[in-house]
């Protein structure tokens, strides 16, 4: 693809909608995972699991977003 396709798709996708935006971008972040690993599903529910709980009973470090942001810029650097 050529810099000046790159910039016309570029162009036309600023006209759609933020919602649109948001469905084209979890379709191109897909199509950059490899394969599927259904192996995998049982162990990150429960993880997703194991995290929730520890929310509900309050043993959870929450951050904010602002908190959230300055670690990971630290990290960036």
């Amino acid at each position: 693809m050529t810099a000046e396709m790159l910039n016309q798709l570029r162009a036309q996708i600023s006209t759609l909608t933020e919602s649109e935006r948001a469905e084209l971008a979890c379709e191109l972040i897909t199509s950059l995972d490899g394969p599927r690993d259904d192996s995998a599903e049982p162990a990150w529910q429960d993880e997703i699991s194991k995290r929730r709980s520890k929310v509900e009973s309050g043993s959870a470090k929450l951050l904010s977003r602002e908190e959230f942001r300055a670690k990971m810029r630290e990290r960036i650097g």
